[in-house]
């Protein structure tokens, strides 16, 4: 990779673990980049890279329910963030529900990519289009559809 990445790490207390183990897995990756985290999660994966003597540039926020993600969604917003894996517990209802909807449309709206599951991560980080110099993704049309009336 060419460039030098922002990306965006949060997890659900639930998937914190899934999340440490996918950052340390892919630690050589993520090491070029800078991170930044929701507060637990950073903390954590700086734990996790320090055990593995990996070097990374990490930074944290606030824990999610206290505004981290909200602080996450404002560095999309302004353009600050290249990408974003949020790991959701999709089986437990969360007390910060509205700051979690508000990252992922942020992020849908802005077109920044966001990974919900590792397998997406993966593939996400993996993609031969974070080194073309030529490609700029096609930005969002937002547009009123309207049908033909016979």
């Amino acid at each position: 990779m060419k460039k030098q990445l922002t990306i965006a790490l949060v997890a659900h207390d639930h998937r914190k673990a899934d999340l440490v183990e996918w950052a340390v897995f892919n630690a050589d990756f993520l090491s070029k980049h800078k991170l930044v985290c929701t507060g637990t999660t950073g903390n954590l994966v700086k734990e996790a890279f320090e055990k593995k003597g990996v070097k990374a540039d990490v930074t944290c926020m606030h824990s999610g329910p206290l505004g981290g993600d909200a602080e996450i969604a404002a560095l999309v917003v302004c353009k600050k963030v290249d990408m974003a894996v949020f790991l959701i517990d999709d089986l437990n209802a969360q007390p910060h529900e509205a700051d979690i909807q508000m990252l992922l449309r942020q992020c849908r709206v802005h077109n920044v990519p966001i990974a919900c599951n590792r397998y997406s991560a993966d593939l996400m980080i993996t993609s031969t289009l974070w080194d073309k110099d030529d490609y700029v993704p096609t930005e969002p049309k937002y547009v009123e559809f309207k049908r033909r009336r016979k």
